[in-house]
This record gives structure tokens, sequence and C-alpha cells, in this order.
């Protein structure tokens, strides 16, 4: 019972936003707006960061969108560590459009099959599909309508938002120029996506494509952004840049934190 009782905290943990943990981040200069999703049926809260070279020129930029995106979520941090990597003429500018949450775990996880716990974690589960859709067919024309954009634009996100990344990464490659996924959670359903990836990256998209990831030593996490590294080394997939960044001194609430910097500055250069 008590091997039960840890292993249900454990899973709780696991899918909890990164910024549960009160850090009193200043809040940048953003904009907010709402849509209304037919997709999702529900209107939708979206936080923009606009870089002081989007104010100051005409030029189009790229688009950062971000999971767990509100400004009481992980928006704030990220938008400042952007404004200080730009600022260090570390990456270029780049727009961040952030997402802010309604039901994380329904949005944010694949269904699941095989294992009856994974469905005791919300009431519904199983949801990325209709929130990927909405992100591609609503949010994303719904930007460049709005802002200045180039046509690179990438996803970022942690925990079970990292778990949607690599989901999208796999299964709908061209949706997104880059990825960056933190401690993602591959156990979800049996680790299915990991069993899947072999077939996924064999019809892989031929266009250039960047994903960067990294694994904590939270249990059921290093092993599995491990397994993924492993396929990823024995898989000859065209165009793709990748890096692993094995984490073992990280625990899952800091693993955000401390490798944002180094994992957007690898991801932007490319």
């Amino acid at each position: 019972m008590k091997r039960l009782y840890t292993l249900s905290v454990l899973v709780v943990v696991m899918l909890s936003c990164a910024n549960k943990e009160q850090f009193n981040d200043p809040i940048p200069e953003h904009e907010t707006f709402t849509i209304s999703s037919k997709i999702l049926n529900e209107d939708r809260t979206i936080t923009i960061w606009l870089p002081d070279a989007y104010k100051k020129a005409t030029d189009s930029l790229p688009v950062l969108y971000m999971l767990d995106g509100g400004i009481n979520e992980d928006f704030p941090h990220v938008a400042n560590t952007l404004s200080e990597l730009i600022a260090a003429q570390k990456i270029k500018p780049i727009i961040l459009v952030g997402i802010e949450n309604t039901q994380r775990r329904r949005d944010l996880t694949g269904p699941t099959t095989n294992v009856a716990k994974d469905k005791e974690i919300a009431p519904v589960v199983g949801g990325s599909a209709a929130f990927r859709q909405f992100i591609k067919e609503e949010l994303i024309p719904k930007i460049n309508a709005s802002y200045r954009t180039n046509s690179k634009k990438g996803i970022i996100g942690e925990s079970v938002a990292g778990l949607f990344v690599t989901e999208t990464f796999l299964t709908a490659p061209d949706l997104f120029d880059f990825y960056i996924a933190f401690d993602p959670s591959l156990w979800w359903n049996d680790t299915q996506l990991l069993k899947d990836a072999p077939v996924y990256l064999q019809s892989f998209s031929n266009a250039p494509k960047t994903f960067w990831f990294a694994g904590s030593s939270a249990t059921d996490i290093f092993k599995n952004t491990t397994k993924l590294s492993e396929i990823l080394s024995s898989t000859n997939v065209i165009n793709l840049k990748w890096k692993y960044s094995p984490e073992k001194k990280e625990k899952h609430n800091t693993i955000f934190r401390a490798t944002k910097e180094k994992a957007l500055i690898w991801t932007l250069n490319q």
C-alpha cells in the first residue's frame, strides 16, 4: 500500500507545472489576448512577449511557442531569460507566445490504453491531437496575422508539456522547425511513444529540424530520455540536428530553470 501511494505522488509531481514553486519572477512587458477556439470549444488566453528589436525595427522574427505559458505559469522566467540572452547577443531576437492552461493534463497527453493508473490523474486525458490542431489551425494563423513573423517557429515545454513537445516532434514534425523538451514524461501510456519512435523516424520529415531534450534524475524520466537518445543515435534521420543533455544532478522541479539557457542557446543557433 505504501508503494502505491509513493507511485501516485510521483505521478502527480511529474505531471505538475514546472512553476508551482513561488519564484517571484519579474513580470515582463507583455500583451495578452483571448482566442475563442472552435476546435477546443473554449476560450484560450495567449500571452505575447516582444523583444526590443521588434519594437525598434520592421524585421519579421521567428516565434517560440511555449506550453505552461500563462503569466502565472512559466511565461515570466522564460521571457526574462530570452531578453537576457538577446541582450548578451547569445541568441537572435525571437517572439515568445505563451499558451495558458485550462485543462493541462487533458491537452498535453495522448490517449492511454495500457495503464489504468494514467486515467486517474485527471477527469479527462488524451487530448493532445485536438490541442495540436488548435495550435496549427487557430493559434499559429492568428499570431502570423497579428505580428511580424517569419516562417521559423519552435515549441518548448517541460514534464507532461515535454511529452507533448516530443509527441509533436515524432508524429507531426513539420508543425515546427525546432523542439525543446525538458524532462518529457515518456513513461505515459507504458512508454508507447518510445516504442513507436523508430517507426515515426523511418518516415520523418526531410525538412531541416532541430530537437534538444534533457532528462533529470527523476524515476522513470532519465531511463526513458536516455532510451530516446539511443533510438535517435541508431536512426539516420536526414536533416535532423539533435542534442540530448543528461542532467542526473538535477531534480524534476529544478531541471527547467537549470538548463533553459543552454537549451535555448544551442537550439536557436542551429
